[in-house]
């Protein structure tokens, strides 16, 4: 059953007139009065009308692209390429072109599902939610539920670098094959000769770095070898260099290091030059998404390609609807493994 403004000023115990003022933001009101407001839309999830121009159409020419990290470029190449697509491909009512939105989560799941409803409140035209979920039972449940009131709307969604689960009717997803791109890197350090590796893993409860992770144990077991020292922490450079320090206390004989992305690769790097190590002749090192710097990196990162700029353009045009959704839904998208100058020793 729809919500509506009385509702909301019944459960707020205030006038409808209120309830509108407050919304609006066109007249004083109380703070007390303003927060119990806000709370009664909340607990009922009522839905805004949004702008004026926008009360004739079922959706209104905004497009939310939600991202962990702007500053991160696996999330900054994805958002840049969406935002052009949405910005380029189709036009708004009255010719205006659609408005893409970039939402910065910060890795919080509380503020995802806020932008969420934040953008449901607003008749999004499209949503685009990028890189993996958090692994929490109630946080997923609490996402499909706003991604079907979306859907139900008129509202796309859009999953770019980022798996499907179960209830997301209706939703286009781009995945990324991570399971593959980190069995292959796992399959060519064996391939080299290495038998003691040591696993710079990203968050735990993040859906790439389990399946990272899985790939790279797949590798492991196929080869029947154990694993080695396998260490959590964020994506970023510092926990590259912390992580990397853990598993060598652990393994101080580790011939190479596997990074859950490129950026923990270089901390990675830092951390094995500040103990006297030479790479690759002392430890092999890798990464993963080929980021735009590990080419440059001294030596080149061998990496796992993700087509970042290639996902997120087509998420933008699955957004504006200027590119048919894939069949099912699901696309997934391969990994490529590029071998440069940070792999090699030892062999025999």
């Amino acid at each position: 059953m729809t919500v509506t403004l009385s509702d909301v000023a019944a459960r707020a115990q205030v006038s409808p007139a209120t309830v509108s003022r407050v919304l609006n933001g066109n007249y004083p009101v109380a703070a007390s009065t303003r927060e119990r407001v806000l709370r009664a839309v909340d607990e009922l999830d009522y839905v805004l009308n949004g702008p004026a121009s926008s009360l004739a159409a079922a959706t209104s020419d905004l497009v939310g692209v939600l991202v962990n990290d702007i500053a991160d470029p696996f999330f900054g190449i994805m958002a840049s390429a969406a935002q052009n697509a949405i910005g380029e491909g189709a036009q708004g009512r009255a010719g205006g072109r659609k408005l893409a939105v970039v939402c910065n989560t910060g890795g919080s799941p509380e503020r995802e599902l806020t932008y969420l409803t934040l953008l449901q409140r607003q008749r999004a035209a499209a949503v685009i939610l990028t890189g993996g979920s958090l692994e929490d039972p109630d946080h997923m449940v609490a996402v499909s539920a706003k991604l079907a009131k979306l859907t139900d709307a008129g509202t796309r969604i859009v999953l770019c670098g980022r798996p499907p689960v179960a209830g997301d009717a209706g939703v286009a997803a781009l995945t990324f094959d991570n399971r593959a791109g980190a069995r292959r890197l796992t399959e060519h350090l064996l391939s080299l000769g290495h038998r003691r590796i040591g696993y710079v893993a990203g968050p735990a409860d993040r859906t790439t770095t389990r399946h990272r992770l899985e790939g790279h144990r797949d590798a492991l077991a196929a080869a029947g070898l154990p694993e080695g020292p396998t260490v959590h922490g964020p994506y970023d450079r510092r926990s590259g260099y912390d992580a990397t320090l853990e598993v060598l206390r652990r393994e101080p004989g580790l011939t190479a290091v596997l990074a859950a992305n490129d950026t923990v690769a270089l901390g990675a790097c830092a951390a094995l030059r500040d103990q006297g190590l030479r790479i690759p002749e002392d430890v092999s090192v890798a990464g993963f998404d080929d980021l735009p710097f590990s080419i440059d990196a001294a030596p080149a990162l061998t990496t796992v390609r993700l087509p970042l700029h290639e996902a997120g353009a087509r998420a933008g045009r699955l957004a504006v609807g200027t590119e048919e959704p894939p069949p099912g839904g699901v696309t997934t998208i391969p990994a490529e493994l590029l071998v440069r100058a940070s792999t090699a020793p030892p062999r025999g």
